[in-house]
């Protein structure tokens, strides 16, 4: 939630086809080779605020909305300031901590906000097998959320990495986002964020999926419906496992953004870290192996997932290119990438979406 974000000034991306072993079904080949990743590390925070202008009255409010809160708060910098929500670090008596506020309190946001602030309190009852942020204060209300800063460095620091993190990096976020997919918390403590079978519905009716995805993935989902076991159940995901949200320290890895947590089908988070580890062949196929360990039904559930996310991926992609074919502006540290680079990437999202077609085409026909 609070990782900083590298400039989107980068050079481009090179096109790089898709390369054996590397896909949703295993083959023995694989290749590939890690590099080393920027380091970001905890700095104390340090400075002053800028409260002038007409962007320090929305900084006003929303430092006011967090002392209604957690009155002991002193805010240092801005950590992270978008359209929608202001990321302010600080502190609270020897603790190092981390405010959010939402500025854009339209219902959707203010929902997943609080569903953010839901998740954190449930955290506090029942403790995830994995490191979070500890809770200091909350108003759902007002949207506005306290929770400490930990420290460590991100796993990468873009959504979909220009260069293949560090295996150990890699590895460690992988440790950590099964872990947490092994949990087994209160079935009530948790709902079910996606609705599966209307997000299809949704994406075929948006031209994303053609009529032959729809059919071969609804007969997956009615397999997976009258699978025994944990496939029927679900499996609880932090449900944005990418890594900008993992930091790593000696301690061990933290995940941060809770505000998609949920119950979903196995192996959604694994397909998430998958579709953004493009550029890593040999950790996406140590995930293909992961996703698919538990037998046909872990396999089909992956690949549904897997169809899901890229196809929300491409969706999400080509809004921005579209964009910023009307709007050269350029867009702010940690938005989506620009122009030759956003281009690229979507090329590379459409043939990863046709080699997850293949492979489910391919789960239809050994059932």
């Amino acid at each position: 939630m609070y990782a900083a974000s590298s400039s989107v000034s980068v050079p481009p991306r090179p096109y790089r086809r898709q390369l054996p072993g590397t896909g949703p079904y295993l083959d023995p080949s694989h290749s590939g080779r890690a590099r080393r990743t920027a380091a970001l590390g905890h700095v104390p925070p340090r400075g002053r605020l800028d409260v002038s202008g007409p962007q320090g009255a929305q900084l006003r409010t929303a430092i006011a909305s967090v002392h209604r809160i957690c009155p002991e708060f002193n805010p240092v910098q801005v950590l992270r300031r978008s359209g929608r929500s202001v990321l302010l670090v600080g502190t609270t008596g020897r603790t190092t901590a981390v405010a959010k506020c939402l500025l854009d309190h339209s219902p959707a946001w203010a929902e997943r906000f609080r569903r953010e602030i839901a998740m954190y309190r449930a955290f506090v009852r029942q403790r995830p097998p994995v490191r979070v942020p500890r809770l200091i204060a909350a108003d759902p209300d007002n949207c506005a959320l306290v929770i400490e800063r930990m420290p460590g460095r991100v796993a990468a620091s873009q959504r979909h990495p220009m260069e293949p993190p560090q295996r150990t990096d890699i590895r460690a976020a992988l440790s950590a986002i099964c872990r947490i997919n092994q949990w087994r918390p209160p079935a009530d403590l948790f709902d079910a964020p996606l609705d599966y079978a209307a997000r299809l519905s949704r994406y075929h009716e948006l031209g994303l999926l053609t009529d032959r995805d729809m059919g071969d993935l609804q007969k997956l989902l009615l397999g997976l419906s009258h699978a025994p076991g944990r496939q029927a159940q679900g499996q609880f995901c932090h449900g944005d496992a990418l890594l900008n949200n993992v930091l790593l320290s000696p301690s061990g890895a933290v995940l941060l953004d809770w505000d998609h947590a949920g119950w979903y089908l196995p192996g959604y988070d694994l397909a998430t870290l998958w579709t953004v580890l493009g550029d890593a062949p040999v950790a996406r196929r140590q995930i293909s192996q992961l996703a698919q360990a538990a037998g046909p039904a872990a396999r089909d559930s992956f690949l549904v997932n897997l169809m899901l996310v890229l196809t929300r991926e491409i969706r999400q992609y080509e809004t921005a290119v579209q964009r910023t074919m009307h709007d050269p502006t350029p867009v702010a540290p940690g938005a989506i990438p620009a122009g030759e680079e956003q281009r690229l990437l979507l090329r590379r999202l459409h043939d990863d979406c046709a080699l997850a077609r293949r492979a489910v085409r391919a789960a239809v026909g050994t059932r």
